[in-house]
């Protein structure tokens, strides 16, 4: 089949929408479909953002005879191109009004997110191992288990990428290119620099190591240098900045559970998370024992074995519930 994507560009999707098309001009668009499933792949989303869009018709100021003329123009005729007929005007104005809707979310960042459906998209998953990987402009990220990231195959004006999990980010420095995370709700964004973030339960945590980062959620923006963090629920927002002295955060990465002063619960929850284990402290009064050690490839119960030794904890192990006491 002779290739037609040349054709195609989202005026005329916006014109196959809207049923005005010539008869040549709906069987490229039908043709351009039914030559590759990313090309369906893309009509679909495009679909969608038209669907959605009728939220927004209801409440559009735009006039319709004006968006109509400019539209026209837009699209252009040649002396090849059937004349356009409107259809009935009930029909035409909730149609004409969708469009003009459709455009302006365009220039609010849709065309970008379509044009990322068209740019292939490497996805990067850490099943039960800790993965490392090199992304396109030389940074380094290292995924914890269960996380996963999605970049392009090659970086634009800004390096973007969407992470799921955990992952800390060693980013190549590029001035003219600033690199941005998308993690749930939340952006943080760097020139270069090297950082974790975390999102688990609905909350993301991100931990500067080097340099510095910005992190922002609904416009709310913090700026974080070394040492320091800012934390994200659901349910705040903007982001809360806070000093950082801990250092488990990087157990995954270094393969050492480094405690300075870190509490008993604090420990626990990440021993909870690496072994895939269910360790409950028992006795409330040592929730918040201060730990002072560092435990280097050690296994789970090694860990345990100097933990109950050096702080007086007796250790339990019923079924796969372990209990401190």
């Amino acid at each position: 089949m002779k290739k037609r994507t040349d054709h195609i560009n989202d005026d005329l999707l916006v014109k196959y929408l809207l049923g005005i098309t010539t008869a040549g001009e709906k069987e490229d668009v039908e043709a351009w479909m039914a030559e590759d499933a990313e090309n369906q792949r893309y009509y679909d989303h495009f679909r969608l953002i038209w669907d959605e869009s009728k939220k927004f018709a209801a409440v559009s100021t735009v006039r319709e005879e004006e968006a109509w003329m400019r539209f026209q123009q837009r699209v252009g005729t040649n002396e090849n191109t059937a004349r356009i007929i409107k259809p009935d005007m009930s029909t035409w104005r909730r149609d004409l009004r969708i469009a003009a809707t459709l455009i302006v979310l365009f220039g609010a960042g849709c065309f970008w997110y379509l044009s990322q459906l068209r740019t292939p998209q490497t996805r990067v998953f850490a099943d039960a191992e800790v993965k490392l990987d090199t992304l396109p402009d030389g940074s380094f990220v290292t995924l914890n288990k269960r996380s996963s990231i999605t970049y392009p195959a090659s970086f634009g004006k800004v390096r973007r990428v969407k992470l799921e999990g955990e992952a800390f980010f060693n980013v190549a420095q590029d001035a003219g290119k600033p690199f941005v995370i998308k993690v749930n709700d939340v952006t943080v964004q760097v020139l270069g620099t090297s950082f974790n973030i975390k999102s688990t339960h609905g909350k993301t945590e991100v931990i500067v190591e080097t340099g510095a980062v910005e992190v922002t959620k609904n416009n709310n923006s913090v700026q974080l240098k070394q040492h320091e963090k800012a934390t994200v629920s659901a349910e705040e927002a903007a982001p809360v900045k806070q000093e950082n002295t801990d250092e488990l955060y990087n157990y995954y990465r270094t393969e050492s559970f480094v405690c300075n002063n870190t509490p008993l619960w604090k420990l626990v929850n990440i021993l909870n998370e690496a072994y895939g284990v269910n360790i409950v402290i028992a006795n409330t009064g040592k929730r918040d024992l201060p730990i002072n050690v560092t435990f280097h490839n050690s296994s789970l119960d090694s860990t345990l074995k100097v933990i109950g030794l050096t702080y007086d904890i007796t250790i339990e192990q019923k079924g796969t519930q372990i209990t401190l006491k």
